[in-house]
């Protein structure tokens, strides 16, 4: 094995190999058991090749390549909808994977600084450098928190209940830790120590899974809170075509009321997805109040997204009307997708005819402000499309609110697999967050998920959700805390690490 390994050709097959393979254990796959293969064989390797700083940094720079060319293939899907982004296409798909790939090429170009020896303070020095790029790599120009490997385990809910306490970049921190267990099988232990360490690993999944077990017997004992009135997810499906080409907005509108099916006697919420209606801007909404009187009543209100004016500055938002069209509450986006929703450089960029991805020319404005929604003293959080993403990152006032609210188009990316992996960072918002989300997508998945990450309902076709009860949770831990309990996990590990290289070093 050591032989082939020290030739090129062969290290960098497997290198890429494992890679590629590292993709199929996140959504929608996720089979996690294979990190258990895939990490243990990278230390292998590192340690064979322990004195090379430049191909630590390749072999994690080929690793990474590998790995988010397979995961994040469709997001070159969102360019195939105007002929002037065609001819990008190829380069989106090798040049993305690229860039990220340089995270886990300097993650590991710092991990050669160590003198990795087949002991578990190795294991704790690849993790924590690991994971410590990862959340680099989560805020760095603008932050891109997708993929982690901690996704792996997004379908197994007692898993990852303790996100509550820790949030997601600890359990990640933990998750690579406990993948590179079964490294000790070749570390320079004696029989019984290699026991001792394993007994001791598989002791600390146990004890999670239990607690996860009893968190979730805990919360199915709680009692339902009835709202007092009907909370009605919506999910269009209408193809993200039409939207592209010249429409009448009122075809749309019309389209929109006969789908939500208001019912004059019950008092709704009815919520539509992000950009459903992009042909006019909230200042428009006015022009369509007899539509809205003729087909809504008093006691509706209407979420929706659609773009606004102000000063110039176009934004992706999201407003609350009622039955006369009349705007109460408009949020406007704060974190925008590049190239998607921006362009940088604009200027350079509009002068060879290049644009963002989304309908026009004008780039979107970001917004600084994420104000509470509140509708019947019913706290709503808003979070535009991927803003739910960024873990630690969402309640920018600590404010207290009842429902995460998601509005989403993710018809950019087909049917692949993107759609699926957007999905369950609103699992694991919710059990960070302690809130029940509420998640409506025009193309992809809709829902409702409690504050565990349990799936209540969900949609991924023509139709919609109703919602009349809920149950809450005490605001958890992380939610008071956010990031800096990441930070208290590396100055643990940093000290282990310190303790166990002094007697090594004995």
């Amino acid at each position: 094995m050591k032989f082939i390994l020290e030739k090129k050709v062969y290290l960098y097959s497997i290198i890429l190999s494992l890679g590629l393979l590292t993709s199929f254990t996140l959504p929608p796959y996720n089979f996690y058991i294979l990190n258990f293969l895939i990490f243990p064989s990278l230390i292998y390797i590192l340690i064979v090749h322990n004195s090379d700083k430049f191909k630590f940094f390749l072999i994690g720079w080929i690793f990474g390549f590998g790995y988010f060319i397979s995961s994040l293939y469709w997001i070159a899907n969102s360019l195939t909808f105007d002929e002037r982004f065609k001819f990008i296409v190829p380069f989106a798909i090798i040049l993305i994977p690229t860039f990220l790939g340089l995270f886990y090429g300097l993650s590991f170009f710092l991990i050669s600084f160590f003198n990795l020896k087949k002991k578990f303070s190795t294991i704790l020095i690849f993790s924590i450098i690991f994971t410590l790029v990862e959340f680099l790599r989560s805020f760095i120009l603008g932050g891109f928190p997708w993929n982690l490997i901690v996704f792996s385990l997004s379908n197994h809910l007692p898993s990852i209940q303790i996100l509550s306490n820790i949030g997601t970049y600890s359990l990640n921190l933990l998750s690579i830790t406990i993948f590179l267990f079964p490294s000790i099988i070749f570390f320079q232990y004696k029989k019984f120590e290699k026991f001792l360490i394993f007994f001791f690993g598989i002791t600390l999944v146990l004890v999670n899974i239990e607690y996860g077990k009893y968190s979730l017997r805990k919360f199915e004992d709680k009692n339902y809170e009835n709202l007092n009135l009907v909370i009605r997810i919506l999910s269009p499906q209408i193809p993200i075509e039409r939207f592209l080409a010249v429409q009448d907005p009122k075809k749309s509108i019309l389209e929109l009321i006969e789908l939500s099916n208001p019912d004059f006697s019950k008092e709704t919420i009815f919520i539509f997805p992000e950009g459903i209606i992009t042909s006019i801007y909230s200042s428009d909404l006015k022009s369509f109040k007899k539509l809205f009187k003729e087909n809504y009543y008093d006691n509706h209100k209407i979420i929706l997204g659609i773009n606004s004016v102000m000063d110039d500055k176009i934004f992706n938002s999201l407003v609350l009307i009622n039955n006369n069209g009349e705007l109460l509450y408009e949020y406007n986006k704060n974190k925008l997708v590049p190239f998607g929703e921006f362009i940088p450089f604009e200027k350079f960029f509009k002068k060879i005819g290049l644009k963002k991805v989304t309908k026009g020319y004008h780039s979107f404005s970001s917004d600084k402000k994420r104000e509470i929604l509140n509708i019947n003293n019913l706290k709503f959080l808003p979070l535009i499309c991927y803003e739910i993403i960024y873990s630690g990152k969402i309640n920018l006032h600590n404010e207290n609110y009842d429902f995460l609210l998601n509005i989403s188009e993710d018809g950019w990316f087909g049917k692949s697999i993107g759609p699926k992996q957007h999905f369950s960072h609103s699992i694991f918002r919710s059990i960070e967050e302690g809130k029940n989300t509420i998640r409506s997508t025009n193309n992809g998945i809709s829902a409702f998920i409690t504050p565990k990450g349990q799936i209540i309902n969900k949609i991924d076709y023509k139709g919609y959700i109703d919602l009349n009860k809920f149950k809450r949770v005490d605001k958890t831990y992380f939610a008071k805390n956010g990031n800096k309990i990441f930070f208290y996990f590396i100055l643990f590990y940093t000290i282990l690490i310190l303790i166990l290289k002094i007697r090594e070093n004995r």
